[in-house]
């Protein structure tokens, strides 16, 4: 029989918060050195506070009301909005001095760049191969990307590759590290977009197998699995150890405060070797930091990858528009030593610059994603809501989809600082069976482990993104078809969910559209 997995108490996060993370090897051995950013170091909390975090993160037992708080998603950052601007709000609790360093990052988060040399200095520099002029064109308003319609040119969808390869330096201490190296042509991501004189790197098509599931009461879904093909490929096949993953864009929401999530409280529900026999595991990824120049845990990205906000924003600029940065620093972007013509193209970071995203346009853009809220629940003393709820703990989502944590007491970040927040994902890799499987590793994630992705936001995610895609690559075209792809450890309560009665179905699905 499926138990909920009780998350541990506040009292203990708050006394493993300060540690480091050496002390918690059972969950992820090897990381020595791998401490909390130390520019997030927190601050112990006093006792009230411990006392206060122990009673908001107590497992729910009553189902008839929303709980304390619960339609705060974000805590005092959350906003009060449902529109198609939804995501693309500041926390609600930023100071006038942080607001507007928001809209500065802002305005970065939305720049066309232009190819080098040009006349607006501090715009040029695009790829020069890239799949996106601005990272807006991919996050959406700031919500999730999507396939391409047939004959669209993907912009919220890319292609990840990456070889088998050897570990090295501190990341080969990690037990269970997959190092990924990149394909030797034609890098870590494949480009559908070229600056003149070069060519795109190849031309995507997707097609789809159907596949008919049955569920009880005479229902029935259709599932959508994709094939993609790389067609017009510039510098000829992709090299026999390449492995390929798509991935959209995910929505931006609440990054600052799963970044002030304690490490302590997300490795602590890590359960590897599924001790306690409920069929869960969860895993943490280990990475390693290009700010830090240390392995850290991992906490955004479809498998974990990117343990910063920095981090992740840097490799963004690099893979997707070609622009350099502190972290990385080629001008040339994603283009490896056997495309000459590439990296011989002009570039943007000759100038006083130095980097084509210096390091002060880097940390604005860094403050925007870290400062984008989380728009308020809807509805959440609705009885469908509150029944659909239950079915959700009932059916076993509550075990990977963890529902709320306590952030960290952060010196000058406020708007993050303390705050119970709802993500509803534990933040931990789990094996989603072969229907999911990339079979690409990346850290320690396998190719067939995946990030529990947070559910905050998700019934916007169509009046956002003007188009429902959820899943790693966009194949699910609703919450249902999402559920139905679960295999691996989540193979019994998607199976749950199939024979559920109709109306408890319709419940769980007004539940999640609730968030």
């Amino acid at each position: 029989m499926w138990r909920y997995k009780r998350p541990p108490t506040a009292r203990r996060l708050w006394g493993l918060a300060g540690l480091s993370l050496i002390g918690l090897a059972a969950s992820a051995p090897g990381l020595t050195g791998a401490d909390d950013d130390p520019h997030l170091a927190p601050v112990p909390p006093g006792a009230a506070q411990a006392v206060r975090a122990a009673r908001a993160l107590r497992p729910v037992r009553d189902f008839s009301a929303p709980e304390p708080f619960e339609a705060q998603p974000a805590g005092a950052a959350t906003v009060q909005r449902g529109d198609r601007q939804a995501f693309a709000q500041p926390a609600a609790n930023l100071d006038f001095e942080t607001e507007l360093d928001f809209r500065t990052g802002k305005a970065l988060f939305e720049k066309l760049w232009v190819s080098a040399p040009s006349s607006t200095l501090a715009s040029d520099g695009l790829g020069p191969l890239y799949n996106a002029r601005a990272c807006e064109s991919c996050h959406i308003r700031d919500g999730r990307g999507h396939p391409p319609a047939p004959g669209e040119m993907p912009a919220g969808l890319v292609l990840h590759l990456s070889q088998p390869g050897p570990a090295a330096g501190p990341m080969a201490a990690i037990p269970g590290s997959h190092p990924a190296a990149p394909d030797p042509v034609y890098g870590r991501q494949l480009q559908t977009r070229a600056l003149r004189g070069l060519a795109p790197e190849y031309r995507l098509s997707i097609a789809d197998d159907a596949i008919e599931i049955p569920l009880s009461g005479g229902e029935s879904v259709t599932l959508h699995a994709p094939r993609y093909a790389l067609n017009d490929l510039a510098h000829g096949p992709l090299d026999p150890a390449t492995r390929i993953s798509a991935r959209t864009a995910p929505q931006m929401i609440g990054l600052g405060l799963i970044e002030a999530i304690p490490a302590a409280a997300i490795l602590a529900g890590a359960d590897p070797e599924d001790a306690d026999g409920d069929g869960i595991s969860g895993r943490a990824n280990i990475t390693w930091s290009m700010d830090h120049q240390r392995p850290m845990l991992g906490r955004f990205g479809h498998k974990a990858a990117q343990p910063t906000l920095r981090d992740q924003s840097a490799r963004a600029f690099a893979d997707d528009l070609g622009l350099s940065t502190p972290l990385v620093p080629d001008g040339w972007g994603d283009c490896t030593a056997a495309q000459a013509a590439c990296r011989a193209a002009p570039h943007g970071d000759g100038d006083a610059r130095v980097f084509e995203v210096d390091d002060t346009g880097l940390d604005l853009v860094t403050h925007y994603v870290r400062d984008l809220s989380v728009p308020a629940r809807r509805a959440p003393d609705d009885p469908q809501v509150l029944q659909g709820k239950q079915v959700f703990y009932d059916t076993g989502c509550a075990a990977c989809h963890r529902p709320k944590f306590v952030t960290r007491v952060l010196p000058g970040q406020p708007a993050q600082s303390f705050q119970l927040i709802w993500p509803y994902s534990d933040m931990l890799l789990h094996d989603m069976g072969p229907g999911l499987a990339d079979g690409r590793p990346e850290g320690r994630a396998t190719g067939r482990e995946w990030r529990t992705a947070p559910l905050w936001g998700i019934g916007l995610t169509e009046t956002v993104s003007g188009r429902a895609s959820y899943l790693h690559d966009g194949r699910a075209r609703s919450l249902l078809e999402a559920i139905l792809w679960h295999g691996g450890e989540a193979q019994p309560h998607s199976d749950r969910v199939i024979v559920l009665p109709p109306a408890d179905r319709a419940a769980l699905i007004r539940f999640l559209e609730s968030l």
